[in-house]
């Protein structure tokens, strides 16, 4: 019912599928703006962080065999609360602007790296049936 997907050798999965039936829930570990080379993008940009960031759960969720629409739940950690605005108006970019996830922000001192500013977790709810027709 449970399955726990790429761990890190830092002792963590990236992922966790829960079998719902008719639908799986993935919730993805924190994402951060790094590319797939590990490179930061966007140091001293918080726009620039948050739209990898973003591109990065996008990624994540179609390789889960789900789109951004499947988001139900965001969980921002951001280094200055501030910037929520910021956070807004990119996610507007991302998700179903009509029915928008659950959200929660919160202020952190810092994250893993002085020059990450921002970290989001992100939940989806995934049809079976939606999956199945993009295999």
């Amino acid at each position: 019912m449970i399955k726990f997907r790429n761990p890190s050798p830092a002792g963590y999965s990236q992922f966790v599928e829960i079998d719902l039936g008719q639908a799986v829930m993935v919730i993805f570990s924190g994402q951060v703006p790094l590319d797939q080379q590990g490179n930061l993008v966007g140091k001293g940009d918080m726009t620039l962080q948050l739209r990898q960031t973003f591109t990065n759960i996008k990624t994540a969720v179609e390789a889960a065999g789900g789109t951004m629409h499947d988001i139900v739940k965001l969980g921002y950690f951001l280094t200055d609360i501030s910037q929520i605005q910021a956070v807004r108006k990119v996610r507007d970019a991302f998700i179903n602007t009509q029915q928008p996830p659950a959200s929660t922000a919160v202020e952190v001192s810092k994250l893993f790296r002085e020059d990450v500013w921002v970290e989001i977790e992100a939940t989806a709810v995934i049809p079976k049936q939606k999956r199945q027709e993009k295999k």
